[in-house]
């Protein structure tokens, strides 16, 4: 089970200066989203491997240091330790096409769309992207999902842009209303397997 960050995990931050919503630049900014720790909660209970897959340019871009934005993610995972949530990893991607901070600014292969972080999870963990889903709150979320083979949520977050253009498997307003969709998606195609078919059962 692969999650996005901001606007599925974490709330994103309104920013005066850009007169946007983005990704908190602060530890004292970090919320987590309404219902995300149940929603993980429950995924994990149902025998889901948990991890973060988070485009976070803001260093790239100069608005916020390196070293607080790894700040915000060591928080982001003790939250969620704290609340009996094991994450198996956590993925960012620091860098920007059009930065000001030279060494992360450009093209590179780990930013969504691309698939890069899906594959290296593959690789290190032994994850079927066939059998695993990608959530966010983005059509760069989908897409990369879609890239990798993995089934798609796309979560309505009300504070998210960049979406419209995508057609996930499943559209939800949060994490844990899709919940129930993707514990469904599991207990079906297990039934289909018992009746014969090919297994597809092992959600990741």
């Amino acid at each position: 089970m692969f999650l996005d960050r901001d606007g599925v995990v974490t709330e994103p931050v309104w920013n005066p200066a850009t007169s946007a919503y983005e990704s908190a630049h602060h530890v004292s900014d970090v919320a987590l989203c309404t219902g995300s720790l149940e929603a993980m909660r429950q995924l994990q209970s149902a025998g889901f491997e948990l991890f973060i897959v988070s485009n976070q340019p803001s260093y790239a871009k100069g608005k916020v240091s390196l070293e607080e934005l790894q700040a915000i993610g060591h928080d982001v995972n003790r939250r969620l330790a704290e609340a009996g949530i094991r994450l198996r990893q956590a993925y960012y991607c620091y860098h920007h096409p059009n930065g000001v901070v030279a060494d992360y600014t450009g093209a590179c292969a780990c930013r969504k769309p691309g698939t890069y972080f899906l594959r290296q999870a593959s690789h290190e963990f032994g994850i079927d992207l066939r059998r695993s889903w990608m959530v966010g709150d983005r059509d760069t979320d989908v897409e990369c999902g879609q890239r990798a083979g993995c089934r798609t949520i796309l979560v309505a977050h009300p504070h998210s842009d960049q979406v419209g253009s995508s057609r996930p498997d499943y559209a939800a307003d949060n994490l844990l209303e899709a919940v129930p969709f993707i514990v469904a998606e599991r207990t079906r195609t297990a039934v289909a397997v018992s009746d014969g078919g090919t297994s597809d059962e092992d959600g990741r």
